[in-house]
This record gives structure tokens, C-alpha cells and sequence, in this order.
């Protein structure tokens, strides 16, 4: 997949420049914020494939920034990445509109495989409301025919 922009919102800058660097060398644009304020007016000025959050955030919980960044990008696969699991914690999260749960420490293997899911999910969902799109048109030009 070309162009792919993935951003990171964790505060522990050690864990942000390892997935930094693992996602940039699979080829991937990466961008990163180390509040979920920072993040969440970034998420809101660009565009992002996929959004890596940490649930501890200085400023406000990850699950709160992913419901946020929901609202703001429903499209955008959203990711958990949390060194605090617990099953209230993923229950949360996956309420709250993520994509996937991860635990640290990352697996880099691990990360990269549940990325590469997430995004060729997103890609179905687009084909398939460009279908519908296109099956919708396809159905009104019939129907001025007739």
C-alpha cells in the first residue's frame, strides 16, 4: 500500500521513535504527538490511514481520544497500544471504536501484522462503498432510461 500515514500518540518517546522507525523502514509515513491534545488536532488537520494510541496519556485517557478521534475520523482504524491491559481496558477500547489491542512491550511482528489487517480492511471498505456508489448511479441512469 503507497502512502500509507500512520500517527503515534504516546508519551514515552522511547516506544514512539522504536515504532517510528519499524513502521518508516516497512515503508510507512509516520507522524507523532505526545498528548492526546496534540494528536487530536493533528488527526483533525490531516489525514491518517491509522491511529496507534497509548491508553496513558498525560492529558486524558487513550479510550477518550479514540472515541474523539472517531467522531472526527470513523474511517481511520484505530489501534490500542497499552502496557496497562485489562479486560475493562479492552472492552472500553473496543467500545469506544478501536480497531485492534495491543500490548507492550510491542512485538514488532505482532504490530506489523495486525497494521497490515487493519489497513487491507479499510481498503475493502472502500471498495466497497465505491460499489455501492457506483451500483446506486448505475441504477438511477437505468431508470431514466425506462
Amino acid at each position: 500500500m503507497e502512502n500509507v500515514r500512520i500517527i503515534i500518540v504516546d508519551d514515552d518517546t522511547s516506544i514512539v521513535q522504536t515504532i517510528k522507525e519499524i513502521l518508516e523502514l516497512t515503508g510507512y509515513d509516520t507522524d507523532t504527538a505526545d498528548t492526546a491534545k496534540e494528536g487530536l488536532e493533528k488527526i483533525r488537520r490531516n489525514d491518517y490511514n491509522l491511529a496507534l494510541f497509548d491508553i496513558m496519556l498525560p492529558d486524558m485517557l487513550g479510550t477518550e481520544l479514540l472515541a474523539e478521534a472517531h467522531k472526527e475520523k470513523p474511517k481511520m482504524k484505530k489501534i490500542m497500544v497499552t502496557g496497562f491491559a485489562s479486560l475493562e481496558n479492552a472492552v472500553l477500547a473496543l467500545n469506544s471504536g478501536a480497531d485492534a489491542y495491543i500490548m507492550k512491550p510491542v512485538n514488532p511482528e505482532n504490530l506489523l501484522k495486525v497494521i497490515e489487517e487493519k489497513l487491507i480492511e479499510q481498503e475493502k471498505e472502500e471498495r466497497l462503498n465505491e460499489d455501492r456508489v457506483s451500483d446506486w448511479i448505475e441504477d438511477r441512469l437505468n431508470n431514466l432510461d425506462t
